[in-house]
């Protein structure tokens, strides 16, 4: 589990195929300090398995990506060179510092406008339907593994307000309109909904074959 605080910008150094997983290295000189064989790191978001870390000098650590991933994800356009959001698992005595992130992507959206400030930004994504219901206006989501609270929300997109600190440490400060970012919507929302629909409420549209 993570929290949706990043703590450091890494880089992909490489990127390969092997038979049908593709094989990531990554730079990442914090989250590699500890990292052993088997640990979780959110990679933008996805919650991928180390396969072989270098905590050295290197600071790198390899993950293996299902097609399942690729497909869901908005990894499969990552490229050497391309920055990534990386954030540990939590440990049981840390501080739940953003809210509860799984690091399981629900959906890819794409980055609208942005908007700003003296020294925020606002920027607005695109909101898939079957997304939709999850998103409230002050609720939370996860961007690209970043854990932020929804400022505004429509039937189609919603906003988030960046301070400088969440601009300057993660790659939401370069993200530009016509960028695709990894959701995950809250998963207290989805578990109450599946509740809900075990008393007999119907469900949301499309939502009848999943809870089957």
């Amino acid at each position: 589990m993570f929290t949706g605080i990043v703590e450091e910008i890494g880089e992909v150094l490489d990127v390969r195929e092997d038979a049908d997983v593709v094989v990531f290295t990554v730079r990442g000189r914090t989250v590699t300090a500890d990292a052993r064989h088997g640990d979780s790191i959110s990679v933008n978001g996805v919650c991928l398995t180390v396969t072989d870390p270098d905590g050295g000098a290197g600071g790198t650590f390899t993950v293996e990506l299902m097609p399942e991933t690729l497909k869901r994800s908005s990894l499969a356009a990552v490229a050497s060179g391309t920055r990534v959001n990386l954030e540990r698992a939590v440990p049981v005595t840390g501080r739940l510092g953003g809210h509860i992130v799984q690091g399981h992507v629900d959906g890819v959206a794409t980055l609208l406008s942005r908007s700003p400030g003296e020294r925020t930004d606002e920027l607005r994504f695109s909101l898939a339907p079957d997304l939709a219901r999850y998103v409230v206006e002050k609720g939370s989501i996860t961007v690209d593994g970043v854990s932020l609270t929804v400022a505004g929300v429509t039937e189609d997109s919603f906003t988030v307000a960046l301070i400088p600190t969440t601009l300057s440490h993660t790659t939401l400060g370069i993200r530009q309109p016509g960028d695709t970012v990894n959701l995950e919507v809250d998963v207290v929302a989805k578990y109450v909904e599946r509740l809900v629909v075990g008393y007999g409420v119907a469900p949301a549209a499309g939502e009848e074959a999943r809870a089957k």
